[in-house]
């Protein structure tokens, strides 16, 4: 790759492509979540790039569907209280700086804890034909009253 001199930065590296995020916050469509959850586009599959990510901001009490990922998926909390599992494993209670990775094919849930806000980075590759995930019913409210309390994890 050549770099023009004009095009270098003050230290002599090439500058940083930024972009400015001009897709609006949306609503979590009701098909794929409970509760009132937004989606912030972070990277969008692109050209030969299979990399989505998303922030996703849960309130209290919201959550996923049961879903899979072709390629699996991690999600990374930022902030707030949350919940995760995998089918016919326990309830987990996540917090920030927690990082849990989702195997291809698991099905799975996460979301918010039933008093907190909970906000994650959720980055998969989509298949060939540009899936991102499989969805499946939703969580009842017996499956989710199943979760401990997030005071005591």
């Amino acid at each position: 790759m050549s770099v023009s001199a004009s095009s270098l930065s003050q230290g002599g590296e090439p500058p940083c492509r930024s972009r400015r995020n001009k897709v609006a916050t949306v609503a979590g469509p009701s098909d794929w979540f409970t509760g009132a959850v937004f989606i912030d586009a972070v990277a969008a599959p692109s050209g030969d790039a299979r990399l989505s990510a998303s922030s996703v901001h849960f309130t209290p009490g919201a959550r996923t569907a049961w879903h899979t990922h072709p390629n699996g998926q991690t999600i990374f909390v930022t902030e707030g209280v949350g919940l995760a599992q995998r089918r016919g494993g326990p309830i987990e209670v996540i917090r920030p700086g927690d990082r849990v990775f989702f195997e291809p094919g698991e099905h799975h849930w996460h979301g918010a804890a039933a008093k907190r806000f909970m906000t994650h980075l959720a980055m998969l590759e989509v298949d060939e034909k540009g899936n991102p995930a499989t969805w499946g019913d939703h969580v009842s409210e017996a499956e989710y009253a199943a979760a401990p309390s997030v005071e005591d994890a």
